[in-house]
C-alpha cells in the first residue's frame, strides 16, 4: 500500500499570506495610529491597544491552528489545546494591566521619583 504525496504549497501560501496580512495592519495601525482609537479608552487602556492585542491573539490561534495541525483533531483536543490558552493569556494580561497602572498611579501621585 503506497500513500501519494499530496503538495501543501497552496496552504503553506495561504498561512504566509495571511499572517503577512494581519503582521501588515499591525504595523500600519503603528505607524499611522489613528486618533479615532489612540484617544478612546476602553476599559482603561485605548482601542489601538485592544486592537493589537486581538490582532495578535488571532495570529497565535492561526498559528496553532495551522503549524500544530489542529484543523485535522477533534473538537474536544482543539478546546483542550486552545481553551487554557486564551484563559492563561487574558489572565496575564489583567495582571499585567493592574500591576502597570498601579505603579504609573504610585509614582504619578507620590514623591517618589521617576529613576528610569
Amino acid at each position: 500500500m503506497s500513500h501519494a504525496h499530496v503538495s501543501n504549497t497552496k496552504r503553506i501560501w495561504t498561512v504566509f499570506g495571511l499572517l503577512s496580512l494581519i503582521t501588515t495592519v499591525e504595523v500600519g495601525f503603528g505607524i499611522v495610529r489613528p486618533d479615532a482609537l489612540y484617544m478612546n479608552t476602553f476599559v482603561s487602556m485605548n482601542l489601538l491597544n485592544w486592537l493589537f492585542i486581538i490582532l495578535t491573539l488571532v495570529k497565535a490561534y492561526y498559528i496553532v491552528w495551522a503549524f500544530m495541525h489542529m484543523e485535522g483533531e477533534k473538537n474536544s483536543l482543539r478546546n483542550a489545546v486552545v481553551y487554557p490558552l486564551i484563559f492563561l493569556v487574558c489572565y496575564l494580561l489583567f495582571i499585567l494591566l493592574t500591576e502597570g497602572n498601579y505603579v504609573f498611579e504610585v509614582f504619578k501621585n507620590s514623591t517618589i521619583k521617576w529613576n528610569f
